[in-house]
C-alpha cells in the first residue's frame, strides 16, 4: 500500500510548510501598508453660528 510509506508525503508535507513559513510572510507583508498613513486631525473644528434669515 503506497498510503502507508510516508517517505515522499513527508517531504511533500516538509517543503509545503516551509514555503508557508519562510516565503509567504514575506510576499504578503510585502502588500500591507504600502503606503504611511496620515494621521488624523485631532483638532476639533470650531462650529460657526448659523446666517437665520429671519432675524
Amino acid at each position: 500500500m503506497p498510503q502507508l510509506n510516508p517517505n515522499p508525503w513527508f517531504f511533500i508535507f516538509l517543503f509545503s510548510w516551509l514555503f508557508f513559513l519562510v516565503a509567504m510572510p514575506q510576499k504578503v507583508t510585502s502588500y500591507l501598508f504600502n503606503t504611511n498613513p496620515t494621521p488624523k486631525n485631532t483638532e476639533k473644528p470650531k462650529p460657526e453660528p448659523w446666517n437665520w434669515p429671519w432675524t
